[in-house]
């Protein structure tokens, strides 16, 4: 009786593991062949770096450069101690800096949702022929438009630069609208900081929020920051305004030079200026805690005329600089971007919210001379050189360089502002019809309003 209850009990045992056993291979095959586990593993491989991959360098002003495989080890290592005084920066990205070839797209670029994963290159593309352009009215945007800039209000007798669209190549680009901004920028804050163009695209977002429309209920919110109008001054270093449904802040300040300016004498109104290459703004320093969007640009005061009549005088590590490489213009200007790139990319980690966007240079079209020989820009065809731009990397290598190995984006707007000299304000004014012409500054509405919906769009 003990017996046949044992060997009745074992044979229990053997039928559960046999169950067991069929259950666990059903499931292994099943857990083998599940999509998501497929989608898990695919991940991972996607995600593995090679020992070996090819690199790039910074794109130069008429196409990419790539570096051969073979020619990798003869790129310089980094190096931790490097200091702000080397140049070579320029010329030479630290290897750790340059992309690999994984699943991150550069900064400046979008994956377009389809299944060939067209990569969005926002600088690549066309203008179209749109007859719902301009977004605001020349006229009605008073309230924001600086008069020189409103080409409407001058004598200027052709308009046609107003009716073109940007469309970039292989990017789901939507149209701007007003209030979705609004709503995408509720209780945050966008500033620009720059030279007269910044201000330019400062005035041309104002616009484009409001429809061109008077907003009386839109506040004045510039003493929170100091940019209030000082006593002896033309205007105030920047504005800022809030729109109060949203607590949307849009603000400018004025730094040509994005180096921190610092008078040599408080008490003389003539000083000469320390203008320290390797420290960014005062104000963008003080106040980067109150921005949720950062849009940056320089490049058209970096002139030996502006320096001197602005009584400039270059510093370094705190002291006037005696580096006769460093003194020239070019150099001085790609240590600045180069600075306050890397200082900025360091701020991130401690502002995580924040989108810092560098802008590229805006072109100028003098042509039979610059701005005090007699150049002009009288051409009123919009597109006569060309309406595409198919070219991989930026025209503005400094500002692509110094953002290689960065968080901060590229807002690259040069190519294809390259092909709108139409647009410019050329030799109209309210006052009349000049013999000298602007053909650096744009007409409003005009090419900023395109600035700012590649803006909106990476935002």
């Amino acid at each position: 009786m003990k017996g046949g209850n044992w060997y009745s009990f074992r044979g229990i045992h053997v039928s559960l593991a046999l169950v067991a056993l069929i259950i666990f291979t059903t499931l292994l095959w099943t857990w083998e062949n599940n999509p998501i586990v497929t989608t898990l593993r695919s991940t991972q491989e996607w995600y593995h770096v090679p020992s070996e991959f090819p690199v790039e360098v910074p794109v130069d002003s008429v196409g990419t450069t790539k570096v051969k495989k073979s020619e990798e080890k003869s790129l310089p290592p980094i190096k931790e101690n490097r200091t702000k005084l080397e140049l070579d920066i320029v010329h030479s990205p630290a290897v750790d800096s340059i992309p690999a070839e994984s699943p991150k797209i550069q900064y400046n670029q979008d994956v377009r949702s389809s299944s060939r994963s067209e990569v969005c290159n926002y600088a690549k593309g066309r203008w179209l022929a749109d007859s719902r352009r301009p977004l605001y009215s020349g006229f009605g945007c008073k309230q924001w438009l600086s008069a020189m800039w409103s080409c409407r209000m001058t004598q200027r007798p052709d308009f046609s630069f107003e009716g073109y669209r940007w469309r970039p190549e292989n990017c789901d680009m939507p149209e701007f609208d007003r209030s979705a901004f609004l709503r995408k920028m509720q209780d945050k804050t966008i500033a620009f900081i720059g030279d007269s163009l910044g201000r330019q695209q400062f005035q041309s977002l104002m616009c484009m929020s409001t429809g061109g429309e008077e907003s009386p209920e839109i506040v004045n919110v510039g003493w929170e920051y100091g940019l209030v109008k000082h006593r002896g001054a033309i205007r105030p270093d920047g504005w800022a305004y809030r729109f109060p449904k949203t607590n949307t802040t849009i603000l400018y300040y004025w730094s040509a030079s994005l180096c921190d300016l610092q008078p040599l004498n408080s008490r003389d109104k003539n000083t000469d200026i320390a203008m320290h290459l390797d420290r960014p703004p005062a104000f963008m320093s003080q106040f980067l805690h109150c921005f949720d969007v950062l849009v940056l640009n320089t490049g058209h005061h970096w002139n030996r005329g502006k320096l001197t009549a602005n009584r400039w005088i270059m510093h370094v590590d705190g002291k006037p600089n005696e580096d006769q490489k460093i003194a020239e213009i070019a150099n001085a200007k790609n240590l600045t971007v180069y600075s306050v790139a890397r200082w900025l990319d360091l701020q991130l980690v401690s502002h995580p919210r924040l989108k810092v966007f560098f802008r590229t240079m805006s072109p100028r079209h003098f042509f039979n001379g610059d701005w005090n020989t007699g150049g002009s820009c009288d051409n009123m065809t919009p597109l006569s050189n060309g309406s595409e731009v198919m070219q991989e990397g930026s025209s503005d290598p400094t500002i692509e360089g110094a953002l290689t190995g960065t968080k901060i984006k590229i807002l690259d707007i040069t190519a294809i502002s390259q092909l709108r000299d139409d647009a410019h304000m050329s030799r109209y004014t309210t006052r009349g019809t000049l013999n000298s012409s602007d053909c650096l500054h744009w007409c409003l509405p005009g090419i900023p309003d395109t600035w700012n919906e590649l803006l909106v769009a990476q935002i």
